[in-house]
C-alpha cells in the first residue's frame, strides 16, 4: 500500500511541474502605460485598441540590416505555425528611426514579411516616452553619408488584458517552436 502511495505522490508532483517558458517571465505581470501613435496607414492608434489578443511587441527600423528583418522573419514563421491561432495574435512593429520609418514606409517594409502585421511610428518626441517606458536602448551611429541604430533586440509579450508578460531575447538557441509554444501556453492560460 504504500509504495502505491508514494507512486501516486511522484506522479502527481510530476504533474503539477509548472511551465518553463523560453524567455523572460515577469512576475507578477507589469502593467506599462498605454500609449498612442501612427499606424503604417497614417491613422492614429493606441496599444490598448487592441486588448483582447496577444500582442508581440518589436521595436526596430526597416534599414536594420541584420536582427530588425531576421526578427520579422521569425515573426512570419510564428504567425503560419500557429496557423487559426494566429488570429488572436498582432505582431506590431514600432519604429526606432522616425525620420526615415513614415507610415508608407513602414507599410511596404512590414508587407514583405507579412501584410498583418502592424507599424507604429510618430513624433520623436512620442516615440521617446514610448521608448523610455519599454527600457530601449537606441543610439544612431553614422558611417559615411547614412547611419544606423543600434537598439535593444528584444521582444514584449503582452497578455490580453494589456500586461507585460515575458520577453525574449534573440539568440540562436531560441527556435520558432520555442516562441509558438510560449504564446499558445499564454493563450490556454
Amino acid at each position: 500500500m504504500r509504495l502505491v502511495l508514494l507512486a501516486l505522490v511522484i506522479a502527481l508532483t510530476g504533474c503539477s511541474q509548472p511551465y518553463a517558458f523560453h524567455g523572460t517571465r515577469l512576475e507578477p505581470p507589469l502593467t506599462l502605460p498605454d500609449f498612442e501613435l501612427i499606424n503604417q496607414d497614417g491613422q492614429t492608434v493606441r496599444l490598448s485598441d487592441y486588448r483582447g489578443q496577444l500582442i508581440l511587441l518589436f521595436f526596430g527600423y526597416t534599414h536594420c540590416p541584420d536582427v530588425c528583418p531576421t526578427t520579422l522573419a521569425q515573426f512570419k514563421r510564428v504567425r503560419a505555425q500557429l496557423g487559426k491561432q494566429a488570429e488572436r495574435v498582432r505582431f506590431i512593429f514600432v519604429t526606432l528611426d522616425p525620420e526615415r520609418d513614415t507610415p508608407a514606409v513602414l507599410k511596404e517594409f512590414l508587407a514583405t514579411f507579412d501584410p498583418t502585421f502592424i507599424g507604429f511610428t510618430g513624433t520623436t518626441a512620442d516615440l521617446e516616452a514610448v521608448w523610455k517606458s519599454y527600457g530601449i536602448y537606441r543610439e544612431k551611429r553614422v558611417e559615411g553619408s547614412t547611419y544606423f541604430v543600434d537598439h535593444t533586440a528584444r521582444i514584449y509579450v503582452i497578455d490580453a488584458r494589456g500586461n507585460l508578460r515575458l520577453t525574449w531575447l534573440l539568440d540562436a538557441n531560441l527556435s520558432t517552436d520555442d516562441l509558438v509554444q510560449d504564446i499558445q501556453h499564454l493563450m490556454e492560460g
